[in-house]
C-alpha cells in the first residue's frame, strides 16, 4: 500500500534549515520543493503519491509537474491549513495519509483523525544535517551536582528562606 504525503509547501520551502542547504536556479517554488524530495528521496518509494499545498493562487506559467503521482494544490481564498484539513478530513483511507508541516495544530487535527503527522526537521531527516549537529554540539551540556553540592546549597537557601 503506497503513503499520500500532503505537504505544506510553503511551510517547508521556508524551513531555515532547509532554506540553507537548497540549491535550485529556479524561482518557482514546487520545482524547488520537488528536485529537493526526488534528490534526497524524502518519499521512499515512487509509488508513494505526493500532494503539495501552497497558499493563494498559481502564478501564470507556474510549474505543472508532469508526474502523475504529484499534485499542486493551490488554497486560494483559504489558508493552506485549511485546504490541508479538508483532505484529511475527506480522506476515505487516513491511515496512508502522513502531513508534512510545523504547525502544531495541524498535527494535532491530523493524529486525531487517525492520519499521521510529521515535523519538517522529521521529515527531512536533518539529523544528519552539518547545521544541526553544531547547533546540537553549541547547546549548554547538563551539569550534575553531587551530593555535597546539592547540601550546601540547600543550606544557603535555607537559611534565606527559614529566617
Amino acid at each position: 500500500m503506497s503513503l499520500q504525503y500532503v505537504i505544506d509547501g510553503y511551510n517547508l520551502l521556508n524551513h531555515q534549515l532547509l532554506s540553507k542547504t537548497r540549491k535550485s536556479n529556479t524561482s518557482d517554488p514546487a520545482k524547488i520543493i520537488l528536485s529537493f524530495i526526488k534528490e534526497k528521496n524524502l518519499t521512499g518509494s515512487r509509488k508513494n503519491k505526493i500532494i503539495l499545498v501552497f497558499d493563494g493562487y498559481p502564478k501564470t506559467g507556474s510549474f505543472e509537474p508532469n508526474d502523475p503521482g504529484i499534485t499542486l494544490l493551490f488554497s486560494r481564498s483559504v489558508s493552506a491549513d485549511e485546504k490541508i484539513k479538508k483532505i484529511v478530513e475527506g480522506s476515505a483511507n487516513r491511515k496512508i495519509l502522513l502531513v508534512v508541516s510545523d504547525d502544531k495544530e495541524i498535527q494535532f487535527l491530523v493524529k486525531s483523525l487517525g492520519a499521521r503527522a510529521l515535523a519538517i526537521v522529521d521529515f527531512v531527516g536533518l539529523e544528519d544535517n552539518e547545521a544541526l549537529r553544531s547547533k546540537k554540539e553549541k547547546e549548554p551540556t547538563k551539569t550534575e551536582l553531587s551530593y555535597s553540592q546539592m547540601h550546601k546549597i540547600n543550606q544557603e537557601l535555607s537559611k534565606i528562606w527559614l529566617k
